[in-house]
């Protein structure tokens, strides 16, 4: 029998680092960013001077988290803008983005109201927004598309999912799954699709 190579201690330290960083991601959306380091290693089963030693203050922790989440959502930004199929590209990426929503339950919000100047927030819209475009624009020259959509279409979707209020990350993650898959038809080019409905209209 093959005897297992001991891990390194740098790997059980990313191990500890990566495990304090999705206990605090939960904790920040359940029960805020007022939350102390202390209740955040408590749930980490890791004591506090741990938790410190990777992160010496919580504004660098809330920072680590939240660029945590962006890598994921430029991830599937670029998942999509890969894949050789557009549509389904422009499937997956919305689907994702919808996941990664739905469970932000609010954290980007109190990051950005909280510490406003920790982060490049136009920085990142604009990345995003730029990505959304090229999404959009692939699939329209495949002809798939319906006619009309517009990245403020796409916006409206994923900001839906803030109204899913299913009481754990698994839940909430096969809401968002559900949701999307109901809602992606109406993106797909139909003969019997109905010219949409003109944009910036204030009245009913």
């Amino acid at each position: 029998m093959t005897a297992r190579l001991p891990r390194s201690p740098r790997s059980d330290a990313q191990d500890n680092r990566d495990h304090i960083i999705d206990v605090a991601r939960a904790v920040f959306v359940t029960v805020g960013l007022d939350v102390a380091i202390r209740e955040i290693a408590r749930r980490a089963e890791v004591g506090p001077a741990t938790v410190y030693r990777h992160f010496p203050t919580k504004q660098i922790l809330i920072a680590e988290v939240f660029t945590d989440r962006t890598h994921a959502w430029r991830s599937a930004m670029a998942d999509g803008l890969a894949d050789a199929d557009p549509w389904n590209g422009f499937c997956h990426t919305l689907t994702k983005l919808c996941e990664l929503r739905a469970l932000d339950h609010g954290f980007t919000a109190a990051v950005k109201s909280t510490f406003p100047r920790a982060i490049d927030f136009a920085a990142l819209r604009t990345s995003s927004l730029t990505s959304a475009a090229d999404l959009i624009r692939r699939v329209e020259d495949t002809g798939r598309l319906r006619p009309g959509v517009v990245v403020d279409d796409l916006i409206a979707v994923i900001t839906a999912n803030d109204g899913l209020h299913a009481s754990t990350p698994v839940a909430r993650i096969a809401a968002s799954r559900r949701f999307a898959a109901l809602v992606i038809p109406a993106f797909h080019a139909s003969p019997v699709s109905a010219p949409l409905p003109p944009r910036g209209t204030s009245s009913p």
